[in-house]
């Protein structure tokens, strides 16, 4: 960050200092949570639903803060203001309108955002210092305190943007002032507090619409609702996709047996090949998005497939392969799921499972939320998805998820086995014993299940040593007692 005196700091909030000395010098990080405070920080006193920032306000100052920035009288230096979760964004857009060298990518999106980013932050990193959050930090308060990291020596900055309803994309706008903005795709993620893709549309579309005259919006060209968004844009429109009309073309999609996508970029300025380390076919589209906007930005084609091909997975819980002691290949994708990222994750199982006879498949799956109406068919569809791909062993974690299982049980011609048990603690004792060297296992649900705790069990647990590949339990699809058992397991 900048260094801004308290004295800046409330104007640009429309607050009062109080107990501290208005030239005293904001010279370390903005931070919410009190554990991450460093000499000179600003501590802001969040009030949440179960922990009240403004309780740590004296062990803030007493860490190395410099002050609070508190909306009600505190025990230690502060600065007054009303609402501190709008003072943060004020400040935030305070700072952003001093940086006249940074360029800004916004990037927004139903599902690939973080993935995306990360890729884009690695691209950039070449061409200068470049600010991008760590995970998916993505909301009136990680944006603001994104744009907080930035310096008068950062060159990018990339912002990931979320919304949960009209204008909240606007609003986060407003404080990072993009000069590209991606839209990647218009998914059923979060269809049940939207309404309908179309409104998620226009929530998304809130992010070309803030774009300067001479900014960038990516769109992509595969998506009809993301591409129509063309015409609420006064920024130069380039495209990506695997269409024949994308400005940035995926061609010739496949992927290795590691599960990793190789393709041929193309572009204006002619085609490069790329080979990801990351996992997944679905990269490849989050890929090219990254590319267009790097090209957009001014990076050469050979740059951006070079950065392409060496960039690595850097946020925790997506497509995170381990391989534990006992040999097990753990896929972590636990941090979030909608239906199109849980078929992408499946396809990527399958892929890694090597087909008949080669690894054993388990893919561990919870509910996805926020799907409204279309959640009993949207369960099913993966379910039935699961069961084509042949996943060998299908566990169930929670009965709000039970209609992936009823999906597995309608599709013809699946060899594999389904059990429901009731939670994470019961998904992990039931893999324990059952998994052996070479077995490949998904782990993937919305963050509310808390699956991230199977995937972290089976990674550590070098007792783990079942049949192992190619071995065939004694549950039997359709099972109803097997089933139960399942769900008596005891719970950890």
């Amino acid at each position: 960050m900048i260094e801004l005196s308290l004295h800046e700091v409330a104007g640009a909030v429309a607050g009062t200092v109080v107990g501290a000395d208005p030239a005293a010098v904001v010279s370390g990080p903005v931070v919410i949570d009190s554990r991450a405070v460093e000499a000179g920080s600003l501590f802001v006193a969040v009030a949440g639903t179960r922990v009240d920032g403004h309780d740590y306000a004296a062990a803030a100052v007493g860490s190395g803060a410099v002050a609070v920035l508190a909306d009600r009288p505190v025990h230690a230096p502060h600065v007054l203001v009303a609402d501190t979760t709008l003072a943060l964004g004020a400040l935030a857009g305070s700072v952003r309108g001093r940086l006249d060298r940074v360029r800004v990518v916004g990037l927004t999106g139903s599902q690939g955002k973080t993935s995306t980013k990360d890729l884009l932050g690695q691209l950039l990193g070449g061409a200068g210092p470049v600010v991008a959050p760590a995970g998916s930090l993505n909301n009136e308060l990680g944006v603001p305190l994104t744009v907080l990291r930035t310096d008068r020596d950062t060159a990018h900055l990339v912002v990931e943007m979320g919304a949960r309803g009209a204008d909240h994309i606007r609003y986060l706008c407003d404080i990072a002032r993009p000069d590209v903005g991606v839209v990647l795709n218009v998914g059923t993620a979060h269809v049940g507090e939207f309404g309908s893709r179309a409104a998620i549309a226009r929530v998304k579309g809130e992010l070309v619409e803030a774009l300067p005259p001479d900014g960038v919006a990516v769109l992509n060209a595969d998506d009809p609702l993301v591409l129509a968004l063309r015409a609420r844009t006064r920024a130069r429109v380039l495209t990506f996709g695997e269409d024949l009309a994308a400005d940035v073309r995926v061609e010739g999609l496949h992927v290795d047996t590691g599960g990793r996508p190789r393709f041929t970029l193309r572009a204006a300025e002619g085609s490069a090949p790329v080979a990801m380390r990351v996992l997944g076919g679905h990269q490849a589209l989050n890929a090219a998005a990254a590319a267009t906007a790097a090209l957009a930005l001014g990076l050469s084609l050979p740059t951006v497939a070079e950065g392409l091909s060496s960039a690595e997975a850097l946020s925790s819980w997506r497509m995170e392969r381990t391989v534990s002691p006992a040999g097990v290949v753990v896929v972590n994708d636990a941090y979030n799921a909608s239906p199109d990222a849980m078929r992408a994750a499946l396809r990527t199982l399958a892929v890694l499972g090597g087909g008949p006879g080669a690894a054993r498949t388990v893919a561990v799956l919870g509910e996805m939320r926020e799907l409204g109406d279309s959640t009993e068919a949207e369960h099913v569809a993966v379910g039935r998805l699961a069961a084509q791909l042949q996943v060998d062993l299908l566990v169930v974690v929670g009965a709000q998820a039970q209609a992936l299982q009823r999906g597995a049980r309608l599709e013809p011609g699946w060899t594999g086995r389904q059990v429901l048990v009731a939670d994470a603690g019961a998904a992990t004792d039931y893999l324990r014993g059952r998994l052996g060297p070479g077995d490949v296992v998904l782990v993937k649900a919305s963050r509310a299940a808390g699956l991230e705790r199977v995937a972290a069990a089976l990674v550590a647990d070098p007792a783990v040593d079942g049949p192992g590949a190619g071995a065939r339990d004694t549950d039997t699809t359709g099972d109803a007692e097997t089933d139960q058992i399942a769900e008596r397991a005891p719970r950890r």
